[in-house]
């Protein structure tokens, strides 16, 4: 007995066995388990429980079911494994925050996107979702290959038929053994033209589609949650190798409270961040005084949407804590692109265009497959209505042959010897019913019979030819896109570290306008069209009560904004990264754009191209100091600002031109005076300098506008009550900086204080805005020409509380950009004149601050 038991015990080499175990063990888990086939971008438990649900009859129009009896079904006919890993797979598809277009439609809590779990499969209900029909479609008419499950009961698909790109539409991520897979989810209609591009270029004959045409149709990941891509070097880089670095960032806004208080909104999340413990992770850096600044952190997300609101003390500045919690949380997150999927059941890493191009061969294979299927099933019902007409032309003789015949068999061996019929068509004749001989009937059968060859000739021609079958293609896969398709989710942003951003933005000619509150939006040049004086203008803008446009100007997409602010600093930004908008949305905070400080306010805006020498900026400030720098001191500026201008405590900043050392400086005051001098008048100071006395002034009387001589040969005044007239500016004697200068206003109640004023030309157009943001553009040849002494015609037809808030002008000048003759504002110094700038300081603005 004893023996026996020593028998059984064999000695083996333990190194080898677990290297073969090891091994057998890593293969299962790549080949079948935790990668998807790169042609319907399924996982096997993924593409089993869909096979299980259409099985069960489980479609998008039938009822929920039970999921514990979806999980039943898959593990007992194809997946041997644990019931839990199976639910997991059927909740990950049916959540429309981690799958962009759910393959499963669930009933009852799937678990959210703060990390909750599903409800036990007991309690939860699914079904097919629309679009997975599309993953399923023509599965029955012998498109892919079948396999034995593992108790070889039951059959299982290798792969699905997948009629849309779903690896890419909906990415996947894994992990095998020594390897892992992590495709980022993409929008539909884009994947689908790019594979359309390739259908193209094949049947057009062309040499073999780049990798940059697919770049150029395929943007970016499209995430279910949205959020933005930071610049395009992590996508481009992933799509060219099949691996890379693509940075995300929350979407976020910068809101002021009433109290002068700021609070940041975020609205959406980076991919698969869990918002509940992004929340405690601010939380605890609040706690550990890593963060200082924050006073309140709530999560007021609902059904409308995502919204987690964070509140800052009045004393810190909004940026430096965004940046902070971009720093230190998931607000800003890295996706490491794996382009990993199974190809022959083999894993391989493959760029954007191999992608689409194994999809696009497991279509041709599927499409060619179902036409064979549908060509064999069109030729057996050909044949047998073949026979049935045969029986109907010799109906007679028919009949009497079956009567005559003992049993069935008897006659259908005397019908193939007498008409030469083939079993199938024999027996069909014996089942054929009396109806059959109506007339009505043998037309129906004689137009299935033309209709089935007619069919038969098209499955035979797509069988022949590659283009046709590639025509069928295009157009099924186009009719997916329009059914299903929808916009992008996730926004492609300026990395300002990734320089080739840049090279994308078309130059074009963009009107930039700003509001008291300090919002602030790029719209295109068509937006506004001339219109006659005393006109009622058009919306230019939908405001907040007491808001209203103070700053407007055109530039071009790829200028410089310098912005000079009240308290003396300057910040810039290039147009482009100032968020495009439509004519009467409000704009973004510029808070959101530029590190201001509590209290800082935009008072002056440039428009720059570069830098020059011999350049210079000179400065006005409210109490009437001037100050004239070379522009070279204000090429780098920071991130944070830089000083321009040193100010006394009760003084700010209100304009900035650029000259050249040869301008007439114009002042003008609320209460109606001018002054005129020669820049050579003040002496060039460094960056942070007070400057001299420019005008002096009488009491509560303020500088509001600023203009150089070569801007234009007439001055342009606007009164608070939309009054206005031109003057000449030869009215207007030089003298010495410093002076009261000369009336140059006649100052009524029926015109209100001096509110704007403009050096313009007889062919100059300026736009005028209200308090209630209706903007008005008119030719200046319009306006008459009054001595310096009057107070002009009425220029805009304003309701009781309203008054002017701004004058903005613009000028048709034949500036070139790319080639193509475009209209540019005359503050645009780049320009023409190579001098001027714009800044629209309201009365009202430099008052209240």
């Amino acid at each position: 007995m004893e023996d026996n038991i020593f028998d059984k015990v064999h000695e083996v080499d333990l190194k080898k066995t677990m290297e073969t175990s090891y091994i057998d063990y890593a293969m299962s888990v790549i080949a079948a388990r935790a990668l998807p086939d790169v042609r319907d971008g399924l996982k096997p438990v993924q593409r089993r429980i869909l096979y299980s649900m259409i099985e069960l009859n489980n479609g998008p129009d039938k009822p929920h079911r039970k999921c514990a009896r979806i999980v039943g079904d898959t593990m007992g006919k194809y997946h041997p494994h644990g019931d839990s890993s199976i639910y997991g797979a059927l909740v990950n598809l049916a959540q429309e925050w981690s799958t962009r277009y759910p393959l499963v439609d669930g009933h009852g809590n799937f678990g959210s996107v703060d990390g909750d779990g599903a409800a036990a499969m007991r309690y939860t209900e699914a079904r097919l979702s629309r679009i997975s029909m599309e993953m399923t479609a023509d599965i029955n008419k012998n498109t892919v290959d079948f396999i034995p499950n593992f108790d070889e009961t039951e059959k299982e698909p290798t792969v699905l038929p997948s009629r849309f790109p779903n690896l890419l539409v909906n990415g996947t991520s894994g992990i095998a053994v020594g390897m892992a897979t992590n495709i980022p989810p993409h929008n539909l209609r884009e994947v689908i033209s790019a594979v359309v591009q390739i259908i193209d270029d094949q049947i057009a004959d062309k040499e073999e589609t780049t990798i940059e045409e697919i770049l150029e149709i395929v943007k970016g990941p499209d995430f279910p949650t949205g959020a933005e891509i930071l610049g395009t070097r992590g996508i481009e880089e992933a799509y060219r190798t099949g691996r890379g670095k693509i940075r995300v960032r929350a979407v976020t806004n910068i809101e002021p409270m009433q109290n002068g208080k700021n609070r940041i909104i975020v609205t959406e999340l980076p991919y698969m961040v869990n918002k509940a413990r992004l929340i405690e992770k601010i939380a605890e850096l609040v706690r550990d005084k890593k963060i200082d600044g924050i006073t309140d952190l709530s999560d007021q997300s609902n059904r409308e949407g995502m919204r987690i609101c964070i509140e800052l003390r009045r004393d810190v500045n909004p940026n430096v804590i965004l940046n902070q919690l971009y720093k230190h949380t998931q607000l800003q997150d890295t996706f490491g692109v794996i382009m990993l999927a199974l190809v022959d059941n083999q894993p391989k890493v493959m760029n954007l265009l191999e992608m689409l191009q194994y999809y696009l061969r497991h279509q041709e294979d599927v499409v060619t497959r179902r036409t064979q299927y549908d060509l064999n099933k069109a030729q057996e019902r050909a044949h047998i209505l073949k026979g049935l007409l045969i029986a109907l032309d010799n109906i007679d003789e028919v009949i009497r042959i079956i009567r005559g015949s003992k049993n069935v068999q008897e006659a259908k061996a005397e019908l193939i010897k007498r008409f030469g019929l083939s079993d199938a068509q024999a027996q069909a004749i014996v089942d054929m019913r009396l109806r059959a001989l109506t007339g009505l009937e043998r037309e129906k059968i004689e137009a299935e019979y033309a209709e089935l060859m007619k069919k038969i000739e098209e499955y035979k021609a797509i069988l022949a030819d590659k283009k046709l079958l590639l025509g069928v293609i295009k157009k099924e896969i186009l009719v997916i896109a329009e059914k299903y398709g929808d916009d992008r989710r996730t926004k492609i942003g300026f990395d300002e570290f990734d320089i080739s951003m840049e090279d994308l933005i078309p130059r074009e000619n963009v009107v930039i306008t700003m509001t008291k509150l300090g919002y602030i939006k790029r719209m295109s040049m068509d937006t506004f069209k001339s219109q006659n004086r005393g006109g009622k203008g058009i919306k230019g803008m939908q405001t907040l009560e007491d808001d209203y446009i103070r700053e407007l100007f055109i530039t071009t997409s790829h200028h410089y904004i310098m912005f000079f602010t009240n308290t003396g600093r300057v910040y810039r930004l290039k147009a482009y990264e100032i968020p495009e908008a439509g004519r009467t949305a409000r704009g973004t905070a510029i808070i959101n754009l530029l590190q201001l400080m509590p209290e800082e306010k935009i008072t002056a805006i440039i428009p720059l191209r570069e830098y020059e020498e011999g350049k210079y900026l000179f400065m006005a400030t409210e109490k009437g100091l001037v100050k004239k720098t070379p522009i070279q001191d204000y090429a780098n500026v920071r991130k944070t600002g830089l000083a321009a201008i040193v100010l006394r405590e009760d003084d700010k900043l209100i304009e900035v031109k650029i000259t050249d050392n040869t301008e007439d400086i114009f002042l003008v005051t609320k209460y109606g005076m001018c002054i005129r001098f020669n820049e050579t008048d003040v002496r060039s100071t460094g960056r942070v300098s007070m400057g001299v006395r420019g005008m002096n002034l009488t009491d509560n009387d303020v500088v509001i506008g600023m203009q150089i001589e070569s801007q234009g040969k007439d001055m342009l005044i606007v009164s608070e009550r939309g009054m206005g007239k031109r003057t000449d500016m030869d009215e207007f004697t030089r003298q010495n900086r410093g002076g009261k200068g000369v009336k140059c206003y006649k100052i009524t109640e029926k015109t209100g204080n001096v509110i704007g004023m403009k050096a313009v030309d007889e062919d100059s157009e300026i736009m005028i805005i209200n308090t209630e943001g209706i903007i008005i553009r008119m030719k200046c040849s319009d306006i008459s020409v009054y001595g310096r002494i009057t107070s002009g015609v009425k220029l805009i037809n304003l309701k009781e509380n309203d008054t002017v808030a701004s004058v903005a002008k613009v000028r048709k000048a034949s500036a070139e950009i790319d080639g193509e003759e475009v209209e540019i504002s005359d503050e645009d110094e780049s320009e023409k004149s190579e001098k001027g700038s714009v800044s629209e300081t309201t009365e009202q603005e430099t008052t209240e601050e």
